[in-house]
């Protein structure tokens, strides 16, 4: 289960210079706060680099914004395929359906009966409503399609009516009300995971108020935020810590947010509260306590944290945040960015013997380290950062997608000659699905970032860029990743100075930059970036050339064994569909069910002493590779095109 931080302006924002106990702010208009938010998050130092690589790279006190997602639009790519079908997706769901829970609970009488799966459960009901709330603001914001801010409106307005109706005035899905927090704050057991589902309300309507500009939305979060303070105010931190050892999702986040939003000093001190010591204090300290923890309950916290420290300045929120990020992707990850089995961390000593899993890489994991990893860029610009965001978004994040019908994956498979499952439209509602739809409405959020007087270019990614402060617009085309470049076109009314930054992926050799046809600089130092600053006009062109090249990624803890990259695309074995009915990588439940415990083999890559790229050989037309290693010769093509396939991800090397 997973806690929703899939918006892309606020959650990677913090005011540079607000003191959060300074009430000066209060006296802001509510349009003033929100503007400056909006605009001007993101400049608080946060994370200062994690390498000395990345110290190096550049002035580590400098901090970016993203671009808001309207700034972006997605041009013809696979990156614009996964936004339309996930918008597809977005407009079949039945408002009245999500909200039947919310109108229930209210008294009010149900427009039409309940989703089936996690909807129609004790676990978290009414979650899916916050996660779509989220996702229809963000694909408004994307792609400016009037039935998303529609449909956004709708739900904000009909969740009114539900706190106006409801005798405490809070808005949820609980068949009981406010039972199930009450029982929470008591120290009562309780039937689902509560404070993670309010979360995903929360998150939603912050959304619906930031990136579809619904004014309903923030005095419907304030309310809750106000119950949640009221509520929580007779327990003291002993009590209220026990309570958050139960999954809690991003609460001190969305409660930090509220502050930010309003100037409220209560809701930050409220935020201090939700943040879990148990995990914050360790990490702040270096010490690693991640193994046998739920992955994706701990994710959110970090988040939070990350959020916090820009807001108050400690640097225990700091600490834990850079070290969790660093412990995680430098020591945890598989080759495609995801991480963990049975959704837990793990040591590392075991990751090899857990490669037959198929309850790895719980998909919204990655997708919160992405969240995680962006706030930390934005915060310290690091080429680091952006290579894992890179690996993590092709592989993990388009490779949970279904691409024929749009529906996502809950776990992606480690286990040899195993499959991908995908949910179901209307019967499987997994907190997968709650972050699937906002996975795929919101992929323009890191392509570039932006400071006073630079641009960075993070992402090859086919869009367009308005960039209003400098009244630039810019238009990426390319066909990565089928190939290793990119061009940028400039138009603008006028000459304007400013630095443009190119990433220098990791993966890339040799880095080769054109403008307007001549080359004006040459990298062969990797993970970092290219500057070209000038007075650009209108009509300049950046041609870039980062050649692709095969390689070798080592398994955490177990060097002998290797994903074959391409670039940032892990290739997997193609290995049919031999003993699979069509149709039945599609189900209700989680589709995992029980973990396979049989023995499995681990292929082998007879390399004989030669380099991996000897036997690795690219077709002529086509992402499509032929691995011939003294053995049966195999198809590799990128894992994220790997959809009906059995496929393998990883090799014995002898």
């Amino acid at each position: 289960m997973q806690a929703p931080f899939l918006y892309n302006l606020l959650s990677n924002m913090t005011f540079q210079n607000m003191n959060p106990v300074d009430t000066a702010a209060d006296t802001l208009p509510a349009d003033v706060r929100r503007r400056r938010l909006v605009q001007s998050l993101a400049a608080a130092p946060l994370l200062a680099g994690w390498r000395a690589a990345a110290a190096r790279e550049m002035d580590k006190d400098e901090s970016v914004r993203p671009f808001a997602l309207a700034d972006v639009r997605l041009l013809d790519g696979p990156f614009r395929k996964s936004q339309e079908l996930d918008l597809r997706y977005l407009e079949s769901l039945n408002c009245d359906r999500l909200l039947h829970n919310f109108r229930a609970n209210a008294g009010l009488a149900p427009r039409a009966p309940v989703y089936g799966g996690w909807e129609s459960m004790d676990l978290c009901p009414g979650h899916t409503l916050g996660h779509f709330l989220s996702a229809a603001s963000m694909m408004w914001a994307a792609t400016g399609q009037a039935t998303m801010r529609a449909r956004v409106d709708y739900v904000v307005s009909e969740l009114r009516a539900c706190r106006d109706a409801a005798p405490g005035r809070l808005v949820c899905g609980f068949p009981d009300g406010e039972t199930q927090l009450r029982h929470c704050l008591a120290g009562q057991p309780v039937a689902g995971v509560p404070w993670y589902t309010i979360h995903k309300i929360m998150a939603g309507l912050r959304d619906a108020h930031l990136h579809a500009n619904n004014a309903e939305a923030l005095p419907i979060l304030t309310g809750m935020g106000d119950w949640i303070d009221a509520a929580a105010r007779p327990l003291d931190d002993v009590r209220f810590q026990k309570m958050l050892e139960l999954e809690h999702g991003g609460m001190n986040e969305v409660l930090a947010d509220l502050h930010a939003l309003t100037g409220e000093t209560r809701y930050l001190r409220l935020a201090e509260r939700f943040s879990h010591r148990a995990l914050l204090d360790p990490l702040a300290e270096g010490r690693d306590i991640l193994d046998g923890l739920h992955a994706n309950t701990q994710i959110p916290k970090v988040v939070g944290f990350a959020r916090l420290h820009g807001l108050t300045g400690r640097t225990a929120y700091r600490q834990a945040a850079h070290y969790f990020w660093t412990n995680v992707v430098e020591q945890r990850s598989y080759a495609t960015g995801g991480h963990g089995d049975e959704e837990k961390f793990f040591p590392v000593p075991q990751t090899e013997e857990r490669l037959g899993s198929v309850l790895t890489m719980e998909t919204c994991g990655t997708y919160n380290m992405l969240r995680l990893t962006h706030a930390l860029f934005a915060e310290s610009p690091s080429a680091h950062y952006a290579d894992y965001y890179e690996r993590a978004l092709l592989n993990g994040i388009l490779g949970s997608q279904d691409p024929d019908s749009g529906m996502v994956t809950y776990f992606q498979p480690t286990r040899p000659g195993y499959r991908k499952h995908y949910g179901m439209p209307e019967q499987s509602f997994w907190c997968c699905t709650g972050t699937g739809m906002e996975n795929h409405a919101k992929h323009g959020n890191a392509i570039y970032f932006h400071g006073n007087d630079a641009l960075f270019v993070n992402l090859y990614i086919a869009s367009e860029l308005h960039w209003a402060g400098q009244g630039v617009r810019l238009r990426q085309t390319t066909r990565f990743p089928e190939e290793g470049s990119a061009r940028l076109a400039f138009g603008m009314a006028r000459p304007r100075e400013f630095a443009v930054r190119l990433r220098h992926p990791a993966w890339c050799r040799r880095l080769t930059v054109r403008l307007n046809g001549r080359v004006v600089a040459e990298s062969d130092q990797a993970a970092r970036y290219v500057e070209v600053r000038r007075t650009w006009r209108d009509g300049d062109v950046l041609e870039v050339e980062m050649p692709m090249h095969v390689y070798s990624a080592p398994l955490p803890g177990a060097p002998g064994v290797v994903a074959v990259m391409y670039g940032p695309l892990v290739l997997a074995g193609r290995l049919g569909r031999d003993g699979y009915t069509p149709g039945s990588d599609v189900v209700a439940g989680n589709g995992y069910g029980m973990k396979i415990h049989e023995k499995y083999e681990v292929p082998a890559l007879k390399l004989n002493g030669a380099g991996i790229e000897t036997v690795v050989r690219r077709r002529d037309r086509g992402l499509v590779f032929d691995l011939d290693a003294a053995g049966p010769k195999r198809e590799l093509v990128p894992y994220y095109r790997i959809a009906h396939d059995r496929y393998n991800l990883y090799w014995v090397l002898s």
